[in-house]
């Protein structure tokens, strides 16, 4: 496949070329989230960002299977060994089936997931399904030496898998300024060290999800279905694994040991990580009670929004920033974002109405090759997005009878236009009152053609009346020698 993608490995802290391990096809695994809340901004950043990855992929002619899981179960507070299971607490807080919890939640997420137009996954699968897949894995890892029980649990032997890998190789974290750091903290005396941690857990006698194992009747640790699912629907090596950039230490540099300890080599051969949403600098997440909801940013109904937003000045507002830099919310930067969307979507209404010319004035070929080098170097939507607005400029250009195009040209034009704009960038036009909309497009163009009818009998007096009466409005209307065009200021 001829194609010079680059993606940052962050293993290698590096741009690599991408050179799929079976030719032709990619093997993605995403960590999708974990199911006890609303979805949030924080939700939509990794989702749009793989999805581009995901679409781009498919546009250069690969076979993906792109696997996202759904975590439902062992994903403690804080992140931790001990504790109560998210899930668990909320379903107890709510007075529901800890299953219920997931529903409600799993539904919600694939709701605004829809919304945000990200496409399914080839394969989504639960944690609490592959109970057998993970107790597999603990088997392996302490058949190699790399894990002790201890009352119930399995530890992973951080210390000991270390002599034999670089553990914090991923995080560039070192295993001597991690074991300077530690300390010995009260109920953890049934690890070796501080620095290990559980991939079977017994559960406590109040502990509602449990699954019985020949250790004690409990459940996996939070690290290790994603090296479960990952080797079931991929294979023990794969092309590319995603998250969020929160996840590299501990989550990510576990799975590496642990794939590792289990099969003896790595598993991922390039690690992508987006970067965070942050509000007034701090990360946005749940954990943290400062995440707006995705349905909050659609309805507008939270102190800190100015008004409703569309998905699609969502979906816009994140690639706008490249995925591996942090992106800040403010209602003036998802304004900036809505207004540029409009500007796009506004010139491919425009586009569809040029007429070729015998010649073209305009380079469609070098703009195609910047848009393909940007998102070629490591998906970087922000500069494919201002090669777009340069594609504006050409359209209003031709429109306005500046520059001129021809049909082969006006063709290939179109073609990366919405190859880029609707198929890549995933945008669409803002579902709010779609119907309504085309009314009020039809009754813009007839008062448009009865002010064209009024110019053809010289009725000048009712031509400028229309029009002035439209631009009274906050329409702004340009006669063009194929007729008169509007848009809203």
């Amino acid at each position: 496949m001829d194609n010079q993608l680059q993606i940052y490995n962050t293993l290698s802290r590096k741009k690599e070329i991408f050179v799929p391990l079976h030719e032709g096809k990619v093997g993605l695994y995403v960590c999708g989230p974990t199911v006890y809340g609303k979805a949030h901004l924080g939700h939509a950043r990794p989702a749009v960002t793989y999805d581009l990855l995901f679409r781009y992929l498919k546009h250069l002619g690969y076979k993906v299977r792109y696997v996202r899981n759904i975590t439902d179960v062992g994903h403690l507070a804080n992140d931790a060994d001990e504790g109560e299971d998210k899930i668990a607490q909320k379903a107890r807080l709510d007075e529901l089936e800890p299953m219920e919890v997931v529903q409600l939640y799993t539904n919600d997420y694939h709701k605004n997931m829809e919304k945000l137009n990200v496409l399914s996954p080839s394969i989504e699968p639960r944690a609490t399904g592959h109970i057998i897949e993970q107790i597999t894995v603990v088997e392996k890892i302490l058949a190699a030496g790399y894990a002790y029980e201890s009352q119930g649990s399995v530890y992973f032997d951080v210390e000991k898998y270390a002599k034999d890998y670089p553990y914090g190789e991923l995080s560039g974290r070192k295993i001597e300024d991690m074991q300077s750091n530690t300390r010995e903290l009260d109920g953890q005396d049934e690890k070796h060290s501080p620095l290990d941690f559980a991939i079977w857990k017994k559960a406590a006698p109040e502990h509602i999800m449990r699954w019985p194992s020949r250790w004690s009747d409990g459940f996996p640790g939070w690290h290790l279905e994603c090296t479960a699912m990952s080797c079931k629907y991929l294979g023990e090596t794969f092309d590319i694994h995603g998250g969020g950039m929160d996840l590299c230490f501990p989550h990510h540099e576990a799975e590496i040991a642990q794939a590792k300890a289990a099969n003896g080599h790595d598993a991922v051969r390039y690690w992508m990580h987006n970067n965070m949403i942050t509000l007034n600098g701090q990360k946005m997440g749940k954990s943290l009670g400062n995440a707006i909801s995705l349905d909050e940013f659609f309805s507008g109904e939270h102190a800190l929004l100015e008004k409703a937003y569309d998905p699609m000045t969502i979906r816009f507002f994140m690639l706008t920033a490249h995925y591996r830099s942090t992106l800040d919310f403010s209602n003036e930067a998802l304004q900036a974002a809505e207004k540029g969307m409009e500007r796009l979507l506004k010139a491919s209404e425009t586009m569809n109405g040029l007429s070729p010319a015998d010649k073209s004035s305009v380079n469609i070929g070098e703009l195609k090759e910047k848009c393909y080098a940007a998102m070629n170097d490591d998906l970087n939507s922000p500069i494919a997005i201002a090669h777009l607005f340069d594609a504006v400029k050409i359209i209003n250009s031709i429109a306005d009878g500046k520059e001129s195009i021809s049909a082969e040209d006006l063709d290939a034009l179109k073609s990366l236009y919405n190859t880029f704009v609707f198929d890549l960038f995933g945008l669409k036009k803002p579902e709010q009152a779609e119907g309504s909309n085309e009314a009020f497009n039809a009754a813009i163009d007839l008062l448009l053609q009865l002010r064209q009818d009024a110019k053809a009998n010289k009725d000048w007096a009712t031509a400028d009346k229309i029009r002035n009466e439209l631009t009274a409005l906050g329409f702004v209307v340009k006669d063009t020698k194929d007729g008169a065009s509007w848009e809203l200021k």
